[in-house]
């Protein structure tokens, strides 16, 4: 495969991270040539530029349709706000580019599946955000329960917390609006939660959805007026899995204390596993076999046993970063490219993710429980 050309829209928080990725990629493996840093784009033409210098991009641009219709460009990288990504991507796609999104895919599940449809037909390949599952302990877990050595899976309780939006004196931001963030902690924290649920254990069928708005007017930035805040800081959401499978998914932007808590347990009838992103090179194990006075949990540390930690580290316990669960991110996208076959996550899983979050709000609003299987989410008319 020969070097490819990205543009990357967007010079945030998560437009550094994925620049870093796209820099990192190339020396940390080496199956693939190093992706070329064609352009950054900027609302601002200055911020832009100071980029493009700073990450070690050939241009600065402050019109994102050029750079997705430049020829010379091959993959669309879209590190934007949310109202903005369903716009962006059917541009690229739209010019036959390859996209790489940040989650949400977009704002309703209607865009989504436009999204996703448009991708499939044009035959470019895509790639989401979820960067958490591409932790090679999240992968152990996954080869684990898939191997029966829990034994028969019982009940699933996830949970991704965190307190950036603890203080009622934290400004308004877009992530408060509808028209711009969508849904609050759900498209904020929630879809990394269900994205690695269903990687960890398949379809989630069925949800019962509760939203709270407790923060209900947040100051106003500039004028430091009180402005309404339109979605929700905490879902809390109970579901079942495709054999039955019960789980639970607690979501808040305000549990205090809380950095990145995103994690997970899993109870089976030999044993279970707990995983913390907190302490994200470790997975702890426990088996039920054994004398009575000799159980309890063990702690794996990330290795190089552990696909693709070796490519960073040849030493155990030593830890990989979140960056470096970007990278491998970046990697998996550019393995998609070259074979052509779906990368986990791609715009699929996006839609997937998408439609997922509007039934919980669905459930919530009606108090009823929704059905999720993929029938009846494409053909549910309450979702678009």
């Amino acid at each position: 495969m020969t070097q490819l050309r990205f543009g990357l829209i967007g010079t945030g928080f998560m437009g550094n991270a994925h620049a870093i990725a796209l820099r990192s990629v190339g020396t940390v493996f080496d199956e693939f040539d190093a992706p070329i840093l064609a352009t950054v784009v900027d609302a601002e033409l200055a911020v832009a530029q100071r980029c493009a210098a700073a990450w070690g991009f050939d241009t600065a641009s402050d019109d994102w349709r050029s750079v997705c219709n430049d020829p010379a460009i091959d993959v669309v990288d879209i590190c934007t706000p949310n109202h903005l990504h369903w716009e962006m991507a059917m541009e690229a796609i739209r010019a036959g580019k390859h996209v790489y999104c940040e989650k949400p895919l977009a704002l309703t599940a209607a865009q989504a599946m436009q999204l996703r449809d448009a991708a499939a037909a044009a035959g470019v390949q895509t790639s989401m955000g979820f960067n958490y599952m591409c932790n090679p302990l999240v992968e152990l877990a996954r080869n684990m329960i898939q191997a029966g050595e829990i034994g028969e899976s019982f009940n699933f309780r996830g949970w991704y917390e965190e307190d950036y939006l603890a203080d009622p004196a934290t400004p308004f931001s877009w992530r408060c609006l509808r028209s711009q963030g969508g849904a609050g902690a759900l498209a904020d924290l929630g879809t990394h939660l269900i994205n690695m649920a269903e990687y960890l254990l398949g379809p989630v069928t069925s949800v019962l959805g509760s939203l709270t708005t407790i923060h209900e007017q947040r100051p106003d930035p500039v004028s430091g007026a009180l402005r309404k805040v339109e979605n929700e800081d905490i879902a809390q959401v109970m579901c079942r899995f495709d054999d039955q499978i019960p789980g639970s998914f607690d979501i808040s932007r305000i549990a205090t204390g809380k950095k990145c808590g995103l994690g997970f347990e899993l109870y089976g009838s030999k044993g279970s596993i707990a995983f913390d992103q907190e302490r994200m090179n470790e997975l702890r194990l426990y088996s039920a076999s054994g004398a009575a006075d000799r159980r309890g949990y063990r702690t794996i540390l990330s290795g190089p046993q552990h696909p693709h930690y070796a490519a960073f580290c040849p030493a155990p316990g030593h830890g990989l970063g979140i960056n470096d669960l970007k990278v491998i991110e970046v990697r998996n996208f550019l393995a998609s490219i070259a074979s052509g076959a779906p990368v986990f996550s791609d715009f699929a899983n996006g839609c997937r993710v998408q439609q997922l979050t509007a039934a919980i709000e669905l459930s919530a609003a009606q108090g009823t429980w929704v059905d999720t299987r993929q029938s009846a989410l494409d053909n549910n008319d309450a979702l678009v």
